[in-house]
């Protein structure tokens, strides 16, 4: 819903001060970009302040980084301190034969490792 008139000028009217530091600023995401590719905008952001003293707001950054299509690499935690078994079903071999009392201390230790799975997250609760 623009006239073909004002679509015109904008097509062919000299780039403005804030588009020209914009392409700046694409150029230099660039550079930091190729050098480390895992950078999020959040980053590049920092780098920008930090390394090239250039203060600009996240959102600028963020802006820029999408329409260059710049995506961070996520990097998940690992969660658990054990490795999955080949065999989930396996059972220890049963050694008490429920003879829990110890004729001295040290003698039985004891622990549940008992682990259920429910919810559609795959979540593990103990």
């Amino acid at each position: 819903k623009v006239s073909p008139a004002g679509y015109y000028r904008w097509l062919t009217h000299p780039p403005t001060p804030r588009e020209t530091h914009n392409e700046a600023l694409k150029e230099t995401i660039m550079k930091i970009y190729t050098e480390v590719p895992e950078m999020g905008y959040r980053r590049i952001r920092d780098t920008l302040a930090g390394d090239y003293d250039i203060h600009v707001n996240d959102k600028r950054v963020y802006r820029l980084c999408r329409e260059l299509g710049i995506r961070s690499t996520l990097k998940h935690r690992r969660y658990g301190c054990t490795r999955a078994s080949s065999k989930p079903d396996y059972t220890a071999e049963n050694r008490l034969n429920r003879k829990f009392v110890a004729g001295r201390p040290n003698e039985k230790w004891l622990t549940d490792v008992t682990e259920f799975k429910y919810g559609s997250g795959g979540a593990v609760h103990k």
